[in-house]
């Protein structure tokens, strides 16, 4: 399924899908924030709501991002508390205001584990993706491509199941200087308990699929080990305000295509 949406103001994107009769196939979800960060050691960067790696380029130089990774089961019980942990690729957010990202998340609900997909291109509102469904243990590829003229295309395929959702967009204030592949603790009046992932491993060795974790950037493209973006590449910690750690990402594989995260507490 193929969306085409034009974006006027922070919710005109949820006017356009109701008035388009496509409020089955995705409907509103959480809001995913650009990265708050506290504390930078070089390319050591701590950050309240995200965790994993960027790699940073000049203004208007990132035009695509791909990574593919297994949906994260919930670890253990779900606790009576609601939590919530996203996964995703996308472009900006990092050293800007804009996000045009697309992931999945595996939370905690009402005691119980949820699965889906969701796209959201921030600061305009973000929605579920109601004709992908999602189950633990899911392959998935996702990609998000700039076209020019601050367009953006997102796309998600559970490889699983064969079904596929792609959304088309302009988003003119978008910087277009930053790659990510992250999870994160999405936002709702403050970061959220980050829910019990275990570990997610972003790239081939997690999925054995030929989509690793590669970025374009100016006239270079390749993973994110890359050696030629190595300069501007950040490993960023998720951790709470006084320090306490919430995920940490492991280091990358030898060929530079994949990466793992590991959970470490909820944090507030």
């Amino acid at each position: 399924m193929r969306i085409l949406i034009a974006l006027l103001a922070p919710f005109a994107l949820e006017t356009s899908v109701l008035a388009a009769g496509l409020a089955p196939a995705i409907t509103p979800g959480r809001i995913h924030a650009p990265a708050i960060i506290h504390e930078r050691h070089g390319h050591q960067v701590s950050s309240t709501n995200w965790s994993g790696y960027a790699v940073t380029g000049p203004r208007g130089s990132v035009s695509d991002v791909t990574a593919s990774w297994v949906v994260p089961a919930i670890a253990g019980q779900c606790p009576s508390t609601d939590q919530y942990s996203s996964f995703w690729v996308g472009i900006d957010g990092y050293s800007s205001n804009t996000v045009e990202q697309i992931g999945t998340d595996s939370d905690c609900r009402n005691g119980q584990p949820v699965y889906y997909a969701w796209f959201e291109f921030y600061p305009h509102p973000s929605f579920t993706i109601n004709t992908v469904p999602m189950s633990a243990g899911n392959v998935v590829s996702a990609e998000v491509k700039a076209s020019g003229r601050g367009t953006f295309t997102v796309t998600i395929t559970n490889v699983s199941t064969g079904q596929s959702f792609s959304a088309t967009t302009k988003v003119s204030s978008a910087y277009q200087t930053s790659a990510e592949w992250i999870a994160e603790a999405p936002y709702s009046g403050g970061v959220l308990p980050l829910a019990d992932f275990n570990t997610i491993a972003f790239g081939s060795d997690a999925t054995r699929q030929t989509n690793t974790c590669v970025a374009a950037i100016g006239r270079t493209t390749g993973p994110v080990g890359l050696d030629a973006f190595n300069p501007n590449l950040d490993e960023i910690t998720m951790d709470t305000k006084t320090g306490a750690v919430k995920a940490s990402p492991l280091p990358l594989s030898t060929d530079g295509t994949s990466f793992s995260i590991a959970w470490v507490s909820p944090g507030p």
